[in-house]
Formats: C-alpha cells, sequence, structure tokens
C-alpha cells in the first residue's frame, strides 16, 4: 500500500487512514513524497535551496513515517523520495500497489487536490483503487458503514462491488449498495415517468442483484442493503447516501479521450463533495 504525503494535516489524516487500512489487511505501508526538481538537478553541493528543500522533504516524510508507526507499530513502514510530480510518481506507484490513498487537500505538489489536480489525475490514470480521504476524523470510522454505488456499468461495477464488500468484511461494518437512475427524459415525461416507477424500481433492483451476485457469494458474512433510486440523478442519491458513512466506493468508468483518461461526471461530484473518503475503483 502507498500514501502520498506533502507535509499538509490532509497528508497526514490520509497516513492515519492508510496505516489502519494496511493493519486491517496486514498489508506493509510505504510512504511517499514527490519531488520534481530532483529530475533535473541531482547535487545540492553548490545550491543550498535545493538542499534545504531536501533536508525538509526529508523531516516530513520522517514525521509521516513516525507517526504511522506510532498509530499502528505492527505494520512495515517504510519511505521513499520520488524524483518527479506528484501525479507521475503516484500513478508509478499503483503498478506495484494495492491501494494508493492521498489526502483531500494539501499544499506544494498536491495543492488544488479537489478542483481537478493531483486527487482526480491519480484516480483517473491510476490501475489500482485510490482512496481520497476527506476528513479529519475519517480514519476513526465511527459508522461502521459502507457505501457501494452501482452504476450499471458492468466492467466497473465488479471491481468495486469486490472492493466494497472486501473492505466490509474487514471492518465488520454494514454494506448499503445504491443504484440511482434519473434523466431528463424522466424529468420531461412527468406524470408518464411516475406511473411507471415500479417498473424502473424493478429494475434498479435488478441491476444491484446482479452486479453483488459474486461478491455476496464471496462474502456471505457481510451484513448488505440493497437501495435502489429509481428517480434521483446518482451523484445526489450517492452523497445523500454517504453523509454519515466511513466510505463510499464507486467504479470509474472511464471515458478515453486522445490524450488521456477521464472520470465520469459521478466520479467528480463525488470526490468534490462527499462527506467522507472516496474510494475509485477501475475497471477490469
Amino acid at each position: 500500500m502507498v500514501v502520498g504525503v506533502d507535509g499538509s494535516m490532509a497528508a497526514l489524516h490520509a497516513v492515519d487512514w492508510a496505516v489502519d487500512e494496511a493493519a486491517a489487511r496486514g498489508r506493509p505501508l510505504r510512504v511517499v513524497h514527490a519531488s520534481p526538481w530532483d529530475r533535473y538537478e541531482t547535487d545540492a553541493t553548490d545550491n543550498p535551496e535545493l538542499a534545504q528543500a531536501r533536508t525538509a522533504a526529508a523531516e516530513l516524510v520522517g514525521e509521516a513515517v513516525r507517526r504511522a508507526v506510532a498509530r499502528r507499530p505492527g505494520v512495515e513502514v517504510g519511505s521513499e523520495p520520488v524524483a518527479a510530480d506528484a501525479a507521475t510518481a503516484l500513478v508509478a506507484e499503483a503498478h506495484r500497489a494495492c491501494l494508493v490513498v492521498v489526502g483531500s487537500r494539501g499544499h506544494g505538489g498536491f495543492a488544488g487536490m479537489l478542483l481537478g489536480s493531483i486527487g482526480l489525475q491519480v484516480a483517473a490514470r491510476a490501475v489500482c483503487p485510490v482512496v481520497v480521504v476527506r476528513g479529519g476524523d475519517a480514519a476513526e470510522r465511527r459508522h461502521r458503514r459502507i457505501v457501494l454505488g452501482i452504476g450499471g456499468h458492468g466492467e466497473a461495477d465488479g471491481p468495486a462491488a469486490a472492493f466494497a464488500f472486501a473492505e466490509a468484511a474487514d471492518w465488520q461494518a454494514r454494506l448499503e449498495v445504491v443504484h440511482a437512475r434519473h434523466s431528463e427524459l424522466d424529468r420531461l415525461l412527468g406524470a408518464v415517468h411516475r406511473a411507471h416507477r415500479g417498473d424502473a424500481a424493478a429494475e434498479a433492483r435488478r441491476v444491484l442483484e446482479e452486479a453483488v451476485a459474486d461478491a455476496v457469494a464471496a462474502h456471505p458474512e457481510v451484513r448488505v442493503a440493497l437501495h435502489p433510486v429509481p428517480d434521483r440523478a446518482a451523484h445526489a442519491a450517492l452523497l445523500a447516501a454517504a453523509v454519515d458513512a466511513d466510505l463510499l466506493v464507486v467504479g470509474s468508468h472511464r471515458r478515453r479521450r486522445p490524450t488521456s483518461l477521464h472520470l465520469g461526471p459521478v466520479d467528480h461530484a463525488v470526490l468534490h463533495h462527499a462527506h467522507c473518503p472516496v474510494a475509485v475503483v477501475p475497471a477490469r
């Protein structure tokens, strides 16, 4: 497991969440700090500013490691400075990690996390699940409740369901699975839409049952509640469901464009506005 740090309080909250997760999974944790300037100048002998920056980086990484070890002494915690920009470093780390964890706001390399900068880049491009830790007390996991959003896209829903069920099993949390479907056409149809609401609810429940069938079989011990929401926008339904959750899990139904990968609008909305940590799980 990997956690990105930059010296901000949000990054330290991410360290708390990540080391707890590493303890629950029995995994080591690697603390990563990205320093793009080291790509251009490796010798700090005649560059006091670079030497000072390296000293500060070593101190903030050391603080994060000490914090993690103090919180979970049984977890093996290592650290690694990376000569790259933050997004590139964490996306590269994802190739050898089971999970990448970042804070919701930061400074320096992680500034603007919620405005489409580092967090969105990593969530859109990483090949492993990414958790953006939101909320200063997120690591306390007081609610013992996880919310899984199902979009009806089989390629993204399966991995997200597997991740959410495993989390619920590890933390003995109940799992609430939400599928919402509401379009502008539904609104315009008005009374016709309301007359067929029962059919829409039945279809939403079918989507839910199909999406979680394999995960239910793999984790029969997990307490599951299915919530079909046929008349509400997906992002609104998920944000409402996650108000008192410890984690919101969504699959990344990524949109390919010529130069990069982009997350869909629901993923964007929950990453910006959820009150709890958000896990973005890539399709296989």
